[in-house]
């Protein structure tokens, strides 16, 4: 790489041109062709003013539109809505297995209905879609159920409900799927170690997911969020409560390990306040800032 001063970008070196030939041999005193070396030093001159002050990689990233965490200002207002009670939450199965969540049995069971409808006009009261809203629910059954009914008791559009395929998906829960309910306290127990761990792996398809994968994930969808809308409304709606209180912790600054205590019932509804946690959330440590998740001490 050839590095040029600032100096010599203002005045730069001469460059010896071409001259008229006065020999026989070019009778028409036509210019001679400029040496490689010359047409290559040319150039680099030329690029050089642009190499000295290229975009840093942060002002890339803001470019892009990248959410950082936790953020300085978010661009929307958002609601987060856990889902009702799932048919095989009301068994008491953990299921997060993402080839079942379309499926009949993902959907919500009737107490799941009830909470649905329930988180419905809390948003309502709230006044979520009083001048308009976007509604993103995960297409797991329960959570696009869930969108519908909400949807419907605030009079929002079809048009306005947006299914988001992935970023939203269950935490998957590896070798406890299958397993009753209450096993998912081992989960957590982890959680409060590190956000790193994973549950153990299983060979069915399940991802056996760390709270960090999950960061990862929520990180993604706020970026979409907040690059596609502007003062604007979204209410987030996830199938299960992990999404949300990573989400939440992230966008606060809670030590992602803790973030099971801002656990989300079955139809609970929170709108996010990016300057402090839920009164009735608070750790009992006054120590729970995390300002560069998931690096959390």
């Amino acid at each position: 790489m050839i590095v040029t001063s600032s100096s010599s970008i203002a005045n730069p070196p001469h460059l010896p041109l071409p001259t008229p030939s006065t020999t026989s041999k070019n009778p028409n005193n036509a210019f001679l062709p400029i040496s490689r070396r010359n047409l290559l030093a040319a150039l680099t001159l030329t690029a050089a003013p642009f190499a000295l002050n290229p975009m840093s990689v942060q002002e890339i990233a803001f470019a892009r539109g990248l959410f950082q965490m936790p953020p300085v200002r978010l661009s929307n207002r958002y609601f987060l809505v856990r889902a009702g009670e799932s048919e095989y939450e009301s068994w008491g199965v953990i299921n997060t297995n993402p080839v079942a969540k379309t499926s009949v049995d993902s959907g919500l069971s009737e107490r799941g209905k009830k909470q649905a409808v329930r988180a419905a006009f809390d948003l309502k009261e709230m006044g979520a879609c009083d001048s308009s809203c976007w509604i993103w629910p995960s297409i797991t059954q329960r959570a696009y159920q869930a969108a519908e009914i909400i949807a419907s008791v605030n009079a929002v559009t079809r048009s306005n409900i947006v299914p988001e395929y992935s970023f939203l998906d269950a935490r998957g829960l590896g070798a406890y799927e299958g397993k009753n309910l209450e096993a998912v306290s081992e989960v957590y127990a982890s959680d409060t170690i590190s956000p790193r761990i994973k549950p153990p792996p299983i060979d069915d398809g399940t991802p056996n997911e760390s709270v960090s994968d999950v960061f990862v994930r929520v990180i993604q969808l706020m970026s979409i969020l907040e690059t596609q809308y502007s003062e604007d409304t979204v209410i987030i709606v996830s199938p299960d409560s992990d999404n949300l209180t990573i989400l939440q912790a992230g966008i606060v600054g809670l030590d992602l390990r803790r973030h099971r205590e801002l656990s989300f019932a079955p139809g609970e509804v929170r709108f996010v306040d990016t300057n402090s946690l839920p009164t009735y959330k608070q750790p009992a440590s006054a120590i729970y800032k995390c300002l560069n998740p998931p690096n959390c001490t």
